[in-house]
């Protein structure tokens, strides 16, 4: 296991183990206020924090959130809490100062813990009057949203026992629906501001059926970057990229399609398009293995870019490329703030709540009757040991699906299905 994922499962473990009675504690905290002061939840609030330490690409989907946190109270009063290593998304997203961004260092669970405590301080300094918990059923992220000391603090609530306790600390307690797609329960989350606590779980507001989506601004300089990078692979003028992401989080590694599919795969297109080029991609650390995976597709037109961007020039290099093919993961919320065309594997999870968004996203979903088995209600966990949902997803159902892109992107396949 890398340390990342060592990391992963020790927050998971202490979320579990010391989250649970810290949620508790602070409920009866939270009671005995109550007593003397009552509940301190309407008003309209001036400004705003979110809650999102992990999962950089479901803070891709809160987009529309955070564009209706800045019309309401202004992008100098709208804040974001996240992981130091998952700001650049928020940074990506082009919303708010960079001031506004308050991050948690996480390289180890003692800096994790001091870290934390001094951007509490920080927003209890600020004042900030309203707290979105954009985490699903995580018990840290709702005693922090409590402990901001903002009036108003809205999250999901587990009432019946829907989901992983964490205590009783929203004034606004959103009801979470496994119908909605998450962007659209991101952007109820701001919208449950307008209404009186007092009325939930009833909460009587339609979010967006087509939330905004994000797009990424790419500067002259930083597309003359990307170019210099792709050329020193090796890939020439002229030739048409198609990106392979064979990666997924180490917090759901049961997400990945197996390397062998991306190198089949590969070989297929390299057959089928004369003028393309495959490019796999991936993070320094799992360059040595991305590496092994093109060299095994054996061809002078496979190249690897694994460790050899950073995220941003990744980002102009998806505006270079046609078609990224990938796991559910970061990068394919990533790309959909590009041009290019984004076919992510589903297996664990469904596309109905996480793909990413507008009509370059294509979802590819067996729909198992085991599969979803990850859901916000389970805390992201499954007993799952054998991903036959990412296991039966053929080589042929997403080379055809690749081919069809090509052909409405203006491209004309060789042989298109056929690789006699």
């Amino acid at each position: 296991m890398s340390g990342f994922g060592e990391k992963v499962r020790t927050l998971q473990w202490l979320d579990r183990r010391v989250g649970v009675p810290l949620c508790f504690v602070l409920t009866l905290l939270r009671n005995v206020g109550d007593l003397f002061g009552g509940r301190d939840a309407d008003g309209s609030g001036r400004s705003i924090v979110f809650l999102k330490l992990a999962e950089q690409g479901s803070t891709v989907l809160a987009y529309d959130a955070l564009v209706r946190a800045v019309q309401r109270v202004g992008r100098e009063n709208v804040y974001f809490l996240v992981f130091e290593n998952n700001r650049f998304v928020v940074d990506v997203l082009g919303l708010l100062p960079d001031a506004n961004v308050l991050t948690v260092r996480t390289a180890s669970p003692w800096t994790m813990a001091s870290s934390g405590l001094a951007r509490l301080r920080q927003i209890r300094q600020l004042g900030i009057d309203a707290c979105i918990d954009m985490e699903f059923f995580t018990r840290f992220s709702a005693a922090i949203a409590w402990l901001t000391g903002a009036r108003q603090r809205v999250g999901f609530h587990t009432y019946f026992g829907e989901g992983p306790y964490r205590g009783d600390l929203m004034t606004h307690r959103v009801l979470y629906n496994p119908h909605l797609h998450t962007a659209r329960l991101f952007t109820s989350l701001v919208m449950a501001l307008d209404q009186s606590p007092t009325r939930f779980p009833t909460f009587p507001a339609i979010p967006p059926l087509e939330p905004a989506i994000a797009q990424v601004r790419i500067s002259v300089a930083e597309r003359a970057e990307a170019q210099q990078i792709v050329r020193a692979a090796g890939i020439r003028e002229g030739q048409r990229v198609v990106l392979l992401n064979a990666n997924a989080s180490d917090l759901l590694p049961l997400r990945k399609w197996d390397g062998d599919n991306y190198v089949v795969l590969a070989q297929r297109l390299l057959h089928t398009f004369d003028d393309a080029v495959i490019a796999f991609t991936g993070a320094s650390v799992e360059a040595p293995a991305i590496n092994e995976l093109a060299a095994r597709v054996d061809s002078p037109r496979c190249v690897s870019l694994a460790g050899r961007t950073t995220l941003r020039q990744l980002l102009a290099i998806y505006e270079l490329a046609g078609i990224l093919v990938t796991n559910d993961s970061g990068p394919a919320h990533f790309a959909s703030m590009t041009t290019i065309d984004v076919v992510a594997l589903f297996g664990p999870e469904t596309p109905a709540l996480f793909s990413a968004l507008g009509p370059r996203s294509h979802p590819v979903w067996l729909g198992l009757a085991c599969s979803p088995c990850v859901n916000a209600f389970n805390n992201r966990q499954t007993a799952c040991r054998d991903n036959q949902c990412m296991k039966q997803i053929a080589v042929e159902q997403v080379f055809d699906v690749v081919c069809r892109i090509y052909r409405e992107r203006g491209v004309r396949p060789v042989a298109c299905g056929d690789t006699s």
